[in-house]
């Protein structure tokens, strides 16, 4: 499981990045609510932990922008805001739990735990681009009910393409998803040549894969 922690505090961030690890999370982190969004947006994670107060964008700009545009990941946002209306607000604007300042660091594993047992949205809705049908459930994709047999990293790939399209993807934003622990593939030709092999596989799936030099690649229907 991925997660994203976005706090400003940098000892409270270094406590949540620790203790996350320590339990078996694999943990990115922003202290900015626009690096907040932008991490977001670039990769796949299952769900994030948000503070309200951050330089930037607040946490509740971030969670309305990366709603508005389409990610339905759980989101804990944590506030030393305890008022009603105060959580009222956050969970209009698409959070799905709310932690108040002080808190225990056990309970927020079990709030984590408990965002992580729904049947998340995330995981369940399968993704569409022209007829290529991704099920992030089952890290699988097909075309017409046909398996398309793409490798671990090729369907990494072609997930976040698709959950960004019709958007361009970052080079790098690519290879740290699909290669998360090498930066190996930027600046070398591993990417594109995992694309070409995917352009092979899709001839029929009804999407193009477009690059654009120096930025990126994105899934868009033909």
């Amino acid at each position: 499981m991925r997660l994203l922690v976005a706090e400003d505090d940098a000892k409270l961030c270094e406590v949540l990045i620790r203790g996350l690890r320590s339990a078996g999370y694999s943990v990115d982190a922003a202290s900015r609510g626009d690096e907040a969004f932008d991490l977001l947006m670039s990769h796949a994670y299952d769900a994030a932990v948000v503070d309200w107060r951050m330089p930037a964008m607040d946490g509740i700009e971030v969670v309305s922008a990366v709603r508005a545009h389409g990610l339905s990941l759980p989101v804990l946002m944590l506030t030393a805001r305890d008022m009603p209306a105060d959580r009222i607000r956050g969970l209009d604007a698409g959070c799905d739990d709310y932690l108040v300042k002080p808190f225990d660091f056990d309970e927020l594993l079990a709030r984590v735990r408990a965002l992580l047992r729904r049947p998340a949205e995330t995981l369940g809705v399968q993704l569409r681009v022209g007829a290529l049908i991704i099920d992030p459930a089952a890290r699988a994709a097909s075309v017409g009910g046909e398996s398309v047999a793409l490798t671990p990293t090729e369907y990494a790939i072609v997930e976040l393409l698709a959950r960004r399209s019709p958007g361009f993807v970052r080079r790098d934003a690519i290879a740290n998803h699909a290669w998360p622990d090498s930066l190996d593939p930027i600046g070398s030709n591993a990417i594109d040549v995992h694309i070409a092999r995917m352009r092979a596989k899709l001839v029929t799936a009804g999407v193009r894969l477009e690059a654009m030099r120096r930025v990126g690649y994105r899934l868009v229907e033909r």
